[in-house]
């Protein structure tokens, strides 16, 4: 038998409109192996997933799995051949028992009655294989997005699955969860099941594939053994350049005006934040492990999280009581999750990036907003068919973007970034920290909060490291190893002093 479980070749997927999503692209998985796919946002990873799994049909090119051509004409054909495939969003019922959710359209039974007693059997044994510390009776909603993506790949087996896809699945993870996630998938290849790993993430590719393809404009640039290959060559395999994108680079001193103020903020769970500034034109970073009060504190700023708080705004006491009164003072919020939080996502671009400013319209002039819009767009760099067209349709980099557009247009001068990288590709990244510096150059205050310490390294005046909810230092990482900073956020001890 041969040793690759599935081959694509020359795939080309050509949608209305003449528009190449894909160019003859080729990937080879062997069996039992992970082979990560990489790529920035737009080069056509999702186009080949959803042509493996059997969503789209590719315009022309061929698939071969097990040696044998097949062409998928539905999800469903997928599955049937062995192939599975787990988004991001993860497709599970929350309402359902893990149990139901795995057996979902697929339950044993006759004559159109259920074998409760049968399902839970293979339930509870497609878990053990997995690892689960939990059953086949626990309610998916109730579990931690660790476990449902456990569950997921649960189901996969249950399917017998050959090949897994894994689309981002450390998206909503931190580290403790995704090794365990690691873990798993040691265990899957061992069993020689494949799995195709897709992560913007270099860290994971190293700690976890065996060999990577590298996409970029549509087209396969090459597939590198990831052991052997240093990063440099796959961040040039993607972005078609040498580009150093986590160096730091000069940048023009803050302003004196202090922007925000902070002598003291107190809130739910342990907030407790003191004497924290940012400056006109300043870029400053929060870093911390998960759960040390980034996005609360953030969260309490734009009046989404009541607190009790002596602060001031450009000179003037500053306690929000609602997201109102935070936008009319000129305070913005990228959130963490801009799918849920800071878009309408079956909503026209046009419309999402006027959100803020249509609460003091009362006639909405479309026209209008689009010329407002284009411009703005536009000095974003942002990439789209028609100011019409749903955002759900953009790529993650340029959905952030029309975050940054609402905020632009509304004139905000503060700016609350929570993780406003996650998701992206590395190229988007840059273009998402070229565009932050450039706000800060027109004099925009930024706050970053991040768990890529080494992006907030890069880009910030000044980092603050949260721990159990108190900022407990302050540092310049141009004078500062990146380590101590490391090191700080672990340890999370309180000095009496900090550096500015």
């Amino acid at each position: 038998m041969s040793d690759v479980v599935l081959s694509v070749d020359r795939a080309t997927k050509i949608f209305p409109g003449n528009v190449v999503a894909l160019e003859e692209a080729s990937l080879s998985i062997r069996r039992g192996e992970v082979h990560c796919l990489l790529g920035a946002n737009g080069a056509g990873k999702s186009t080949l997933l959803k042509i493996i799994a059997g969503a789209h049909l590719p315009t022309s090119g061929s698939l071969t799995l097990d040696g044998v051509p097949r062409r998928f004409r539905s999800p469903l054909d997928a599955a049937q051949a062995g192939i599975s495939m787990i988004y991001q969003e993860l497709d599970l019922v929350p309402q359902l028992s893990a149990a139901q959710n795995m057996l979902l359209g697929r339950v044993p039974g006759r004559w159109g009655l259920v074998d409760r007693r049968r399902r839970q059997e293979i339930a509870r044994e497609a878990l053990a294989r997995v690892g689960a510390n939990f059953g086949p009776d626990a309610q998916v909603g109730a579990l931690s997005i660790a476990n449902q993506q456990l569950t997921a790949i649960a189901r996969a087996l249950t399917l017998d699955a050959r090949l897994i896809i894994m689309d981002e699945p450390s998206a909503a993870l931190n580290e403790t969860e995704l090794e365990r996630i690691f873990a798993v998938i040691r265990a899957l290849t061992r069993q020689g099941i494949a799995i195709l790993y897709v992560s913007h993430r270099m860290g994971e590719i190293r700690a976890i594939g065996d060999r990577v393809t590298a996409l970029r404009g549509g087209r396969t640039i090459e597939t590198f053994d990831v052991a052997g290959t240093p990063e440099r060559s796959l961040v040039e395999a993607v972005l078609g350049r040498d580009q150093a994108l986590l160096e730091r680079s000069p940048r023009r001193p803050a302003r004196d005006a202090l922007a925000l103020g902070v002598r003291r903020l107190r809130g739910p769970h342990g907030l407790d934040i003191a004497d924290l500034s940012v400056r006109e034109g300043e870029i400053v970073g929060l870093s911390g492990l998960n759960g040390s009060g980034r996005t609360s504190f953030l969260r309490a700023l734009f009046g989404d999280l009541r607190c009790e708080a002596d602060m001031t705004l450009r000179g003037a006491p500053f306690s929000p009581r609602r997201p109102g009164d935070a936008i009319a003072r000129g305070v913005a919020l990228v959130p963490e999750d801009r799918k849920l939080q800071g878009l309408v996502l079956d909503s026209a671009i046009y419309r999402n990036a006027m959100l803020p400013s249509l609460r003091r319209r009362r006639l909405i002039a479309h026209p209008a907003m689009r010329r407002t819009v284009a411009p703005v767009l536009a000095g974003l760099s942002t990439r789209y068919s028609a100011l019409e067209q749903p955002v759900r349709q953009l790529s993650g980099g340029n959905q952030q973007k029309v975050v940054f557009a609402k905020w632009v247009i509304e004139g905000s001068r503060l700016l609350l970034l929570d993780e406003p990288s996650r998701g992206l590709d590395v190229g988007a990244k840059a273009e998402l920290y070229a565009l932050i510096r450039g706000l800060a150059e027109q004099g925009a205050a930024i706050i970053v909060a991040s768990s890529e310490l080494d992006e907030i390294y890069a880009n910030c005046d000044r980092i603050w490291v949260f721990h159990e909810g108190r900022n407990v230092r302050c540092f310049d990482p141009a004078l500062t190893p990146r380590d101590d900073i490391l090191k700080a956020g672990l340890v999370g001890h309180l000095v009496a002093e900090t550096a500015s």
